[in-house]
């Protein structure tokens, strides 16, 4: 008899629709509130992500593997997993979510703790959505744990010791992670959308052409790729697609018709949308939610980078012009969903831009420069500053037609608002909301920094220093509306009838800010 490795997780839900995603241990088939679906096998693993139709605005389901029911467990301590296609009012968010160890000191996981709250409340004040900005897994830093079952399980490899490599030791990343039990409830009765970010693939992610050609070198690179970023497809990007999404998905529709192992055919795929071809990426994994009046609009921000021959650019130009025709619409709110946060302390932001100057020198001085970008994580949106005016040019034309544009972020482990604002005032306000960790810390070193990046003085030094090297000016003004925020935490985005409002909790359910969004300052 089959058994659930994994989940359910509940992925894409739309008015009468919804998806939900397994992993199992031996072929089967896969029923969820009478709709079924083959299971199917990429290396040793065995994966469904079951569709569901006309549905009504509440389903409770249970999960079986050929008639056999094997979710939610007997005595199960959690509310029956629930599907609800009502409105979408709240959107909870969060990045960096470090798996636990039996002895490290990064504090409670503030996922699993918002879980333990939430089961004992109503479920109408749930949210009704989660998107988890990247780092879901931590492929270069593993566990102990997983260093351990590494140790176990390669013998005579020349790769890492201490970090994954293949598609089955990403795998044991997922299962590590996915298994909380209070995660594991929450991922099966609220809606998950994801992106990744640098550690779902390693640190530094495309930070450079120099990084591509030193990691390419490596003897391990190309399996870590392959392994990265087919595990990726199934553990978190076909949940992201919707039923048209899906039916229109060449790869989805072969991997289900494949008779077998359909590793080599998701690492093949792997290889090439790592590639960059005349500017071109063959892969987006961008894409689009609809939440009533609210739309999200999830930008890649790492696989998408274009960096060879003298280019950099977040996303190809293509994928842009997605991305802008995508952030138009009937709406009333937009949210962009970017791992790496837009808007960034003035000082630090800045001083991307220089780098970025000074890394394309030649000599001596532009090693110098790629080697601090390197080592200080200098490659965020300022650090592709086209690509940062082109956004923010998008975002200024996006708020004249809407109430208002939040680009909602993690990765830099700490937490903060700020709001933009441009020289012809747009009718929506828009701002940038950080939620940086769930679960992790920075270098103690770092939390000085990040305060004295936000300082006027500062900012001033490196702007002047910027401009003088010729960084254009900034399209718009930015200021810090609350922040830094360190300490494990998770965002809630809640919209009414005076508009968004930004809620962040600690691990220990404390209110650490609250941010009505909706009316422009007084």
């Amino acid at each position: 008899m089959a058994k659930l490795v994994l989940g359910p997780l509940l992925r894409h839900v739309g008015e009468t629709t919804a998806t939900v995603w397994v992993e199992t241990d031996a072929r089967c088939e896969v029923t969820v509130a009478g709709h079924s679906a083959p299971t199917f096998q990429v290396g040793d693993q065995h994966f469904a992500l079951v569709q569901l139709a006309g549905l009504g605005p509440r389903t409770e389901y249970d999960v079986r593997l050929d008639d056999d029911v094997v979710w939610p467990p007997e005595n199960h301590p959690f509310p029956k997993p629930t599907i609800r296609t009502r409105n979408v009012t709240r959107i909870l968010f969060g990045s960096c979510r470090a798996a636990k160890h039996d002895d490290d000191d990064l504090g409670p996981d503030a996922l699993d703790a918002y879980a333990t709250r939430m089961a004992t409340r109503p479920d109408d004040e749930w949210p009704d959505a989660l998107l988890l900005l990247g780092d879901q897994v931590y492929a270069d830093e593993p566990t102990d744990a997983t260093k351990r079952w590494l140790r176990e399980h390669r013998h005579g490899t020349q790769e890492p010791e201490d970090e994954v490599v293949h598609f089955a030791e990403y795998a044991q990343l997922y299962h590590e992670t996915w298994a909380d039990p209070e995660v594991r409830w929450l991922m099966s009765t609220v809606p998950c959308s994801m992106i990744f970010d640098d550690h779902d693939v390693r640190d530094d992610w495309n930070t450079s052409d120099q990084w591509r050609r030193e990691m390419s070198a490596k003897p391990w690179w190309r399996n870590r790729i392959r392994g990265a970023i087919s595990s990726y497809w199934v553990y978190q990007h076909i949940g992201n697609l919707g039923p048209d999404e899906l039916a229109a998905n060449a790869l989805f529709k072969q991997v289900q018709a494949h008779d077998g192992d359909a590793l080599p055919l998701l690492e093949d795929f792997a290889e090439q949308a790592d590639q960059e071809v005349d500017g071109r990426k063959s892969t987006w994994w961008s894409y689009r939610r609809d939440f009533g009046r609210v739309r999200l609009l999830v930008i890649d921000t790492r696989c998408g980078r274009i960096l060879g021959d003298g280019v950099r650019s977040m996303v190809s130009d293509d994928e842009f012009a997605w991305i802008e025709e995508n952030a138009r619409g009937d709406v009333d709110h937009l949210l962009i969903g970017s791992s790496l946060p837009w808007l960034m302390p003035h000082a630090l932001s800045h001083f991307q831009s220089l780098n970025e100057i000074g890394a394309r020198k030649p000599g001596w001085q532009g090693r110098a420069a790629e080697r601090i970008r390197q080592v200080l994580d200098l490659e965020h949106w300022p650090a592709f500053r086209a690509s940062f005016d082109r956004l923010s040019r998008l975002i200024q034309r996006v708020a004249d037609d809407t109430k208002t544009v939040c680009v909602l972020s993690g990765d830099v482990h700490h937490s903060y608002a700020a709001e933009a604002h441009f020289p012809r005032p747009t009718r929506g306000r828009v701002v940038q909301l950080v939620c940086s960790p769930v679960r992790n810390e920075p270098p103690k070193v770092f939390l000085p920094v990040f305060r004295l990046a936000w300082s006027r003085t500062a900012a001033r030094i490196l702007r002047r220093l910027a401009t003088a090297v010729g960084v254009p000016e900034d399209l718009m003004s930015w200021r810090k509306l609350t922040g830094p925020h360190f300490g494990n935490s998770v965002a809630l985005l809640e919209f009414g009838d005076d508009g968004p409002r930004f809620r962040l909790e600690g691990a220990d359910g404390q209110e650490r800010t609250s941010l009505l969004l909706g009316r422009q300052p007084q």
